[in-house]
């Protein structure tokens, strides 16, 4: 069985930093896209960040300079350095593992991140 736990969120304050970690287990995700995502109340979920196993990361314009991703294939984990956080940040923060060879597509639990002062 196929399980993404996320951890790292928290409250912050504006301009400080954060870490999340999103750690799968169940299979082998070296192929599989890994990718962030965010979503506040009454809106859609919005890609934040990805990455393929080879290329370049895809960030969201709004986070371009303030958020890294990376992962470790070995581990099977993704994560998401964010700097510089302002309110609009704030978000519930899920990981994705997608595989579009097959269709195959996993979520996190979702990890709260609250920027304020």
């Amino acid at each position: 069985q196929v399980q993404l736990v996320e951890s790292g969120g928290g409250l912050v304050q504006p301009g400080g930093s954060m870490r999340l970690s999103c750690v799968a287990s169940g299979g082998d995700f070296s192929v599989y896209l890994m990718a962030w995502y965010r979503q506040t109340p009454g809106n859609q979920r919005e890609l934040v960040a990805s990455m393929a196993t080879f290329g370049n990361p895809v960030y969201a314009d709004s986070v371009k300079g303030r958020f890294t991703i990376s992962r470790d294939n070995h581990l099977s984990a993704v994560f998401l350095q964010m700097n510089n956080l302002r309110p609009e940040d704030t978000a519930v923060y899920y990981c994705n593992f997608l595989r579009r060879s097959t269709g195959q597509n996993y979520w996190g639990q979702g990890t709260p991140v609250t920027v304020s002062s």
